[in-house]
């Protein structure tokens, strides 16, 4: 089986460029863009070889992973279009709702071991800002990138990596895939699912229109809401309990002091592994 899109995408008018390999998926759609292209263009592959995260960490895909990118090219307020990260964890949520009805789940929040290992539902929550958990461990990451084009058009690449087949090990985090966890689904079926869900939420998203809505949603699925975390904001280590997300998607905390802290950009860790992991 081959990627496709589902029929809403077609009909909305989204196309698709699949790839056996490649370096960077979100690379190529920002070369897309230089190039004239006009947007709602998915880009996927099974193999990538020089992507990257957040903070310019590297981020390649073993055989088998799923690395897809959505070029979006229009007049966007940059503030507005960067909520689209929120609308990404959603779909990509959703889609595994969808495909992925059940696993065996083996590690807790952050790595914490369970007790047992049995069939259930597959448990996905979204960690501010870009993250994606399963049972707490991480099997996906969204990166946004823009660059400006003429016409004062912004072209921005929603850029989503997923563990399917296998995880990176010797990392500072705890990480997992579909196959570890016991979910029986490929690239393919997986994107599928993706690309019908983004329509959905894309929608609901409407411009930024309905951001309130998405944030609703987001909430509704958030790791470690009401917990205490610590966030790495340029090199300081903050604390305290994790109440929200404001209506502009920052980062809310309670700190020791009984203070609420809006923090627009930084690193988040949970529950007991908290402290050794933020230092």
């Amino acid at each position: 089986m081959g990627f496709s899109l589902s029929p809403l995408a077609q009909q909305n008018g989204f196309r698709l460029e699949a790839f056996e390999t490649i370096g960077s998926t979100n690379a190529v759609a920002l070369e897309r863009a230089l190039d004239g292209d006009p947007g709602k263009l998915w880009l996927v592959s099974k193999k990538q070889e020089s992507g990257r995260g957040r903070r310019g960490r590297a981020w390649a895909t073993s055989e088998g992973n799923l690395a897809a990118s959505l070029l979006l090219v229009g007049h966007f307020e940059l503030k507005t279009a960067a909520t689209l990260g929120f609308v990404a964890g959603l779909t990509l949520a959703d889609a595994l709702d969808a495909v992925c009805p059940s696993a065996n789940f083996m590690v807790g929040l952050d790595g914490a071991e369970n007790a047992g290992v049995g069939k259930s539902p597959l448990r996905v929550e979204l960690k501010w800002p870009n993250d994606l958990l399963a049972n707490g461990a991480k099997l996906a990451g969204i990166l946004l990138e823009s660059t400006h084009l003429r016409d004062d058009r912004l072209a921005l690449v929603v850029g989503i990596g997923v563990n399917v087949v296998s995880y990176p090990e010797g990392v500072p985090y705890p990480a997992t895939s579909l196959a570890r966890l016991g979910a029986d689904c490929d690239a393919e079926t997986l994107f599928l699912a993706l690309s019908d869900a983004w329509e959905d939420n894309s929608r609901v998203w409407d411009e930024g229109r309905g951001l309130a809505e998405i944030r609703k949603r987001w909430l509704a699925r958030a790791a470690g809401l009401g917990c205490e975390v610590a966030v790495r904001v340029d090199g300081n280590v903050l604390r305290g309990i994790f109440e929200t997300i404001d209506e502009d998607c920052r980062f809310v905390i309670r700190d020791n002091d009984g203070q609420r802290v809006k923090i627009a950009a930084g690193d988040v860790h949970f529950g007991a592994v908290a402290s050794a992991n933020a230092q």
